[in-house]
């Protein structure tokens, strides 16, 4: 049926002009990518994916680095709509002349056709190939002017199901002496603040506890810190977004991840869920609830 037929991507274009951002860009989007395919192999290739329930979205990468690119490509994919197997996708990555020369420039390589050691000749050389290709080719990006984050938004635009994640937070609280977390992408450490260890009839609790809550969010030096901190991130998170994170993890460290830490955290999940969507992780917890 054709509604369950597998999505073939075959994405080429000028060497330099940013083939491996997309390989990974579309990798990100649950595509299964193939990079380097020699175009001979792609009807055999298909084949295997057609018969696999486990790849839903196929991508593979065709470049000059296959001598026989452009004959051999076209002859493929004429081939496998001609027998019904697939319907193509194209995508062709161009760049100017001046924006590839500066990229090899930067990286101090050559491009594939460029034997005499002359930039400008490789890249005319190749232009001249893929033309045919260029002109078959369903989308077209020129990433001339395109950041590496322009080009991923473009690319999840054009070829992603779910087009973008909605961004969420997961609050953390943690005891240094058992570890910082190493997925934290920002780590605050409460050490400083009054500590109910020290008041014998809270020690047994936790941050989940009114009575060891109140006693720390209650605290003046709390309050104090807590605005701030509140404050630093409600104006650094739309940032974080504009770059195109999905998911912040932040990290609130006290010495056993029992009371300050836990506190802090539920509190701070609680402010930031009334913009945006919010999980809350108590790493330590286990150790102190009471059986």
């Amino acid at each position: 049926m054709a509604e369950d037929k597998k999505q073939l991507l075959i994405v080429t274009g000028m060497s330099g002009a940013g083939k491996t951002v997309t390989a990974h860009a579309l990798e990100d989007m649950g595509y299964f990518v193939v990079d380097n395919l020699p175009p001979t192999l792609l009807g055999s290739f298909w084949d295997l994916m057609i018969n696999s329930n486990d790849f839903k979205k196929v991508a593979v990468v065709i470049d000059l680095r296959v001598k026989s690119f452009y004959k051999d490509l076209l002859n493929e994919v004429n081939s496998l709509e001609d027998n019904g197997k697939a319907q193509a996708t194209i995508l062709f990555l161009d760049s100017s002349d001046d924006t590839l020369v500066a990229r090899y420039k930067e990286t101090r390589r050559l491009p594939p056709l460029a034997t005499s050691g002359r930039l400008l000749d490789g890249i005319k050389a190749e232009r001249d190939i893929l033309t045919p290709i260029k002109n078959r080719s369903n989308y077209l990006i020129d990433t001339s002017n395109l950041t590496t984050k322009q080009l991923k938004q473009r690319l999840l635009n054009e070829f992603s199901d779910r087009k973008r994640q909605p961004f969420s937070i997961e609050v953390m609280s943690f005891g240094f002496k058992y570890g910082m977390p190493i997925d934290a992408d920002v780590v605050m450490d409460v050490r400083f603040l009054p500590n109910p260890f020290y008041i014998p009839e809270l020690r047994p609790f936790t941050g989940l506890d009114k009575r060891v809550f109140d006693y720390v969010m209650t605290n003046e030096e709390t309050q104090v810190f807590y605005q701030k901190l509140l404050d630093l991130l409600e104006t650094a998170i739309p940032g974080y977004i504009k770059e195109g994170k999905e998911k912040l993890t932040i990290a609130i460290g006290c010495t056993g991840g029992q009371h300050r830490s836990v506190s802090i955290a539920q509190q701070l999940a609680r402010d930031l869920a009334k913009k945006y969507p919010v999980d809350i992780t108590h790493r330590e917890i286990s150790r102190y609830i009471r059986k």
